[in-house]
């Protein structure tokens, strides 16, 4: 029960930063539930509840997705998904713990220094890929798209429906390859289902915080909070 009121906490936080800014559900979530469940469980149980959180923003935020985009966006991921799975099934909780940091110690520098690229197909399948990768073996996905979407220079509103349209299809197919794989524990999915209603309270809440804070002050709190995040998680890994 403590480990669910924890992880209800966690994923409040997580979905109220997800509905802010269109990123950071997982990057926030995942190392804070390595800190409470093993990292295995961690990660799928991220990718579960993540899922209610970005269906419920590309749903009510359908009409300012680019849906092409993501398509193309998602065929990348299809690609990279395999590896991530790989890597997740071989590493150690210390080893996989240590990944969670790094991954987000170098994604939220991404997103800081405003990495930017080009948003050609090629490209768009490319950074996809990678996100399939980081998906199945972190959990932490989304700076890479975040990188791709800044360089396509969209208004925050298509910004946070197409991102949240993207992550969508991510967590349905990691999930498909963490059940087929055999890596979904009973932990894991009462985490999932106890995220799903939080994440509702999560979305209204970062709804309303969306349309009356300066984004580019909220971002850089976020992120030198994420940093933080990342190294009390690295600081964990090295304690086990």
């Amino acid at each position: 029960m403590t480990t669910l009121l924890a992880a209800a906490v966690i994923i409040l936080i997580a979905s109220t930063v997800h509905a802010v800014t269109g990123f950071g559900y997982a990057l926030v979530a995942t190392p804070l539930l390595a800190l409470a469940v093993d990292p295995h469980t961690a990660v799928v149980a991220t990718t579960l509840s993540a899922l209610a959180m970005t269906v419920t923003i590309a749903v009510r935020q359908r009409e300012h997705a680019e849906w092409k985009v993501a398509m193309i966006a998602m065929i990348g991921i299809v690609l990279g998904m395999p590896l991530g799975l790989w890597v997740y099934g071989i590493a150690s909780e210390q080893v996989l713990t240590v990944l969670i940091a790094v991954g987000v110690l170098v994604c939220t520098l991404m997103v800081w220094r405003q990495v930017k690229v080009p948003g050609s197909v090629p490209v768009l399948v490319g950074v996809g890929a990678l996100s399939g990768a980081l998906s199945t073996s972190t959990g932490t996905n989304g700076p890479p798209m975040v990188a791709a979407f800044q360089g396509m220079g969209y208004d925050p509103a298509t910004f946070r429906a197409t991102l949240s349209a993207v992550f969508a299809g991510t967590s349905v197919l990691s999930l498909v390859g963490f059940a087929v794989a055999g890596k979904v524990n009973a932990e894991s999915l009462w985490i999932g289902l106890v995220g799903v209603p939080v994440v509702q309270v999560g979305y209204f809440l970062g709804d309303a915080i969306f349309s009356r804070i300066d984004p580019d002050k909220f971002r850089k709190v976020l992120l030198a909070a994420l940093i933080v995040s990342a190294i009390v998680t690295f600081g964990a890994a090295l304690s086990r």
